[in-house]
């Protein structure tokens, strides 16, 4: 599943793509992907420029220049893709937006969604979230607070939108490993020196990834050489029985908190 890096990425990227462009026409082949009937959706579209490209967790955020707001959630298998109907994947693609002769096509969203939010429920719909890894608010003291209250593992937590948003399976793991921490670990059990290693890996882990473009497959558009470069740099995810980067040890997978979680038994306590 995309996680913070992947539509950080994805959102750099795009304003420099969509932002300012009129969309000339759209096309729905799963209504389910969309909350209003393809032809309210149509007309809503059509016509509109998007003003800017944000986002808010693991979201997406197009807004229009009717202060309407395309709220995109890629959930599991999701993939963003840009170009012309030559360019397209051989992929099923569930919505696509075109501006002109180029299309965004969002692909696999057989269990996400592109939803038109109108201003005032804007902030409703996130208001479960949790503070951004990135948030200037979230400082180590305010960290440390929230970590404080939590119960389970930091596997669980990291995972938890309530808690932080945007992470997920794999860099919840990847922040593990750089804080050498094991994701069983319950967050009573750490010492302050570990809350402040936690909080610093964190932020360098989803930093990093970020820079190098997420671990999505695909590339966003021709020519992207930047989309998935992350994927080779991961340390420990999906790396069971590879040896660990910093001691040698066989990286590997294990349940926790229900999850599947990958971690070095050698140097991560």
């Amino acid at each position: 599943m995309p996680e913070w890096p992947e539509m950080e990425n994805y959102r750099r990227l795009l304003g420099g793509l969509i932002v300012g462009k009129r969309i000339t026409g759209t096309e729905v082949t799963r209504e389910k992907s969309i909350n209003l009937a393809p032809e309210r959706f149509d007309k809503l579209l059509v016509g509109q420029s998007i003003r800017r490209v944000d986002r808010r967790a693991k979201h997406l955020l197009f807004e229009l220049e009717s202060g309407e707001t395309l709220v995109l959630h890629l959930m599991l298998g999701g993939i963003i893709c840009y170009g012309t109907l030559q360019e397209k994947p051989d992929r099923t693609v569930q919505v696509q937006i075109s501006f002109g002769d180029r299309n965004l096509y969002l692909i696999g969203l057989r269990l996400g969604y592109l939803h038109v939010i109108p201003p005032e429920h804007l902030a409703e719909t996130f208001a479960k979230l949790g503070p951004d890894p990135f948030d200037p608010r979230l400082t180590q003291g305010v960290f440390d607070e929230l970590l404080a209250q939590r119960r389970g593992t930091l596997k669980s937590n990291l995972v938890d939108q309530s808690f932080l948003a945007g992470i997920g399976n794999c860099y919840s793991d990847e922040i593990c490993f750089d804080a050498a921490l094991l994701p069983e670990r319950k967050p009573a059990s750490l010492s302050r020196e570990e809350t402040v290693r936690l909080f610093h890996s964190m932020r360098r882990v989803l930093d990093e990834a970020t820079s190098f473009g997420g671990y999505m497959e695909l590339p966003l558009y021709p020519g992207d050489r930047l989309t998935g470069g992350f994927d080779s740099r991961c340390r420990v995810y999906d790396r069971e029985g590879e040896s660990c980067v910093r001691c040698g040890t066989a990286i590997e997978r294990r349940g926790v908190s229900s999850k599947k979680s990958f971690c070095c038994p050698g140097c991560q306590g």
